[in-house]
């Protein structure tokens, strides 16, 4: 085996050439999960009540808008990172490209969706 296959595979990156980065950006988002939901229920916990119109006030908030966008954003992309490995590794024929591309539609489809509500509430008034 020539010299570039062995430093590839001490680096990590295997055939792929990408699969010691995948694997740091699955920890690095899973960190980043556990560090945004302890603080979302640390959040929640300090409201006085749950009901509607507290929630929507308090998320208001840049200080609760902006991580409750990145738990949105950090949580897809571990989520698109985590079944995408599982469709790499279980799917082998074609279906393996329409998995593919329905993880990604859904994954940032659903994504969008959550942000642009988390925006909406944020730029908006008090509701009525």
């Amino acid at each position: 085996m020539g010299t570039g296959t062995e430093l590839g595979r001490v680096r990590g990156l295997g055939s792929a050439k990408h699969g010691a980065g995948h694997w740091w950006a699955q920890r690095v988002t899973a960190f980043g999960n556990l560090f945004l939901m302890l603080w979302l229920v640390l959040s929640l916990i300090r409201l006085p009540n749950l009901e509607y119109e507290t929630v929507h006030s308090w998320l208001q908030s840049p200080l609760s808008a902006v991580p409750m966008a990145l738990i949105v954003l950090n949580t897809f992309w571990h989520f698109k990172m985590g079944l995408q490995v599982v469709i790499e590794d279980y799917q082998h024929d074609a279906s393996r490209i329409i998995a593919m591309a329905l993880l990604h539609i859904w994954t940032f489809g659903a994504g969008g969706l959550a942000l642009f509500s988390i925006l909406k509430i944020a730029f908006t008034g008090t509701s009525s």
